[in-house]
């Protein structure tokens, strides 16, 4: 990665901590920049098993381990970051420690890879997440040896990148639209530039598709009978076959990337599978859909002005699928901006946001200042389903849903986030006229506890517009009677006369200029010239006395 003049003038380290795998860059003050590599790769799988003794393996330690005893084993903590413990065979563990073995990992990398260097760390987070979520990330950081975090929206830094990075013009006052799809789930951004800087101005997504949900659809439609062993394993050697199995189906999708074909032996079985990109496009198109379906709306809702929109990013590793740009482009009628490896688009981004102009204002108390959302704008409906419930809250709005293209889908043990942060805003640009604020819905008066559910990225159909109640208003004060006199509306009578003249007055002008213009140096009165007019016209026209 080239350096260029908005890079920082210190050591920085971006980290981006996923729901799947975990990404670092580094950044020197010359402006290079090269990610962390873990065992060899930038990816770093966010698992974590528990060993016997109470310590916490990481990474591909821990997935290797899970092979023995899954009880141990937790492949996504991000997922579980509203529950507070997590019971990892025999012991709890809590979440902020799940969370800070991650990035201890992380840290300790960074001082093997660049030395005993304190770097300004920027940490990136979805931009639903509330105060809560975010406290407790910056927490774990902290934890972890990565003191005073600055967290940044993931939206946020894809732009930085889609504009500091890429060097795309991204002028104030127009949107980038950020397709971030990963491999445990999908997200879709507007991200507004202003004079402030970027903002996320509507953002809605899926946390139960992704990437896997790919390798998912190749398994069943590649799998036997005698499948079920591997599939299903009862014995340790079954277990290490059926992880072999899957990472062979996710190397095999990504080669179809590349290449037009794949092959790969299923193990135990010793048979080869030979795989074509036309299957794994007709296997995905169901899960892509989804994705292009809910950025679609999103950009509807959003209202864009015309030659508003810079660009499509696709973001996150899954987004290496050639159709998910095809499409996009066929859907939006704007071909989307891929990169080689889009995994680390946002963690580097995230150390350039200041360079970007990022918006600073404060969200919340404590170590999360730095990311700023807009938290007032349109306001949403009566909720119709639970998952957006916990979103109406006193001093925040919830995002009108884009689309349910999925409405059987498992909810799953993700609980909704009570202080969630949702950018509801429709974009509002410079120079643009002021919009005049609508009515603010009345507080809903249903106290009922919500069961958990999947509060913050699973879309829901928009519900149906409903009346609010009426609402008292307070007696307001009669105006002091005016001192002018009123004055005197002016008569029919005055109006037909007005208009009979300027009537009359656009018939003559022309008529007379006429009659000056055609006896113009012949020294006849104007009367004889009018006469002479009159009787050539009719010699032209054929009409005779």
């Amino acid at each position: 990665m080239a350096a260029d003049p908005g890079s920082p003038k210190r050591h920085a380290l971006g980290v981006d901590f996923g729901t799947s795998n975990t990404v670092a860059v580094a950044r020197w003050p010359d402006g290079r920049a090269r990610p962390i590599l873990v065992d060899g790769s930038p990816l770093l799988p966010s698992a974590v098993f528990a060993e016997a003794g109470g310590t916490l393996a990481v990474g591909r330690d821990a997935v290797h381990s899970a092979r023995l005893d899954p009880a141990r084993f937790e492949p996504n903590p991000k997922r579980r970051i509203d529950d507070g413990l997590v019971l990892l065979g025999e012991q709890e563990f809590a979440v902020v420690d799940l969370i800070a073995a991650v990035l201890a990992r992380v840290a300790e990398e960074w001082h093997r890879a660049v030395g005993p260097v304190r770097p300004e760390v920027t940490l990136t987070c979805p931009a639903t997440w509330g105060a809560a979520r975010r406290t407790l990330l910056a927490e774990a950081a902290a934890r972890a040896g990565l003191e005073g975090a600055r967290l940044v929206a993931e939206p946020v830094a894809a732009a930085t990148y889609f504009a500091e990075i890429l060097g795309r013009d991204v002028p104030i006052g127009s949107v980038v639209v950020v397709h971030d799809f990963g491999a445990g789930t999908f997200d879709a951004s507007v991200v507004a530039r202003n004079a402030a800087g970027f903002e996320v101005m509507a953002v809605d997504g899926r946390d139960d598709i992704g990437g896997l949900d790919v390798d998912a659809a190749i398994v069943e439609h590649l799998r036997t009978d005698e499948w079920q062993r591997i599939l299903e394993p009862t014995t340790v050697e079954e277990r290490r076959a059926r992880r072999q199995l899957w990472d062979d189906v996710r190397i095999a999708k990504e080669r179809l990337s590349r290449a037009q074909a794949a092959d790969f032996v299923v193990p135990l079985l010793e048979t080869e599978v030979h795989l074509t990109r036309d299957e794994l496009e007709k296997l995905a198109r169901p899960v892509l859909d989804q994705t292009v379906r809910v950025t679609k709306k999103l950009i509807e809702w959003a209202d864009l002005p015309e030659g508003r929109l810079a660009g499509v990013f696709l973001v996150g590793g899954a987004s290496r699928i050639p159709l998910v740009a095809t499409l996009l482009h066929r859907e939006l009628g704007e071909a989307p901006v891929a990169i080689e490896q889009p995994e680390l688009v946002v963690a580097e981004g995230s150390i350039l946001a200041d360079a970007a102009m990022l918006t600073t204002g404060a969200a919340a108390p404590g170590p999360t200042a730095e990311l700023k959302l807009v938290s007032h704008g349109r306001p949403e409906a009566e909720t119709v389903r639970v998952a957006r419930a916990t979103l109406h809250l006193p001093g925040t709005t919830g995002l009108q849903p884009a689309v349910d293209p999925w409405p059987d889908a498992d909810h799953g043990h993700w609980a909704p986030d009570p202080q969630a942060t949702v950018a509801t805003a429709k974009p509002r640009f410079d120079g643009a006229p002021p919009v005049p604020k609508k009515p603010e819905m009345p507080p809903r008066s249903d106290t009922r506890a919500m069961s958990p559910v999947k509060a913050v990225s699973r879309p829901v159909s928009p519900p149906p517009q409903a009346t609010p109640p009426p609402r008292t208003r307070p007696a307001a004060r009669r105006p002091a009677p005016s001192k002018r006199k009123p004055r005197r509306r002016r008569g029919r009578f005055v109006r037909f006369l007005q208009i009979m003249l300027s009537i009359l007055v656009m018939i003559l002008v022309p008529l007379v200029a006429l009659v000056v213009a055609y006896g113009y140096g012949n020294a006849e009165p104007l009367t004889v010239d009018a006469e002479n007019l009159v009787r050539d016209l009719a010699d032209l026209l054929g009409i005779r006395d």
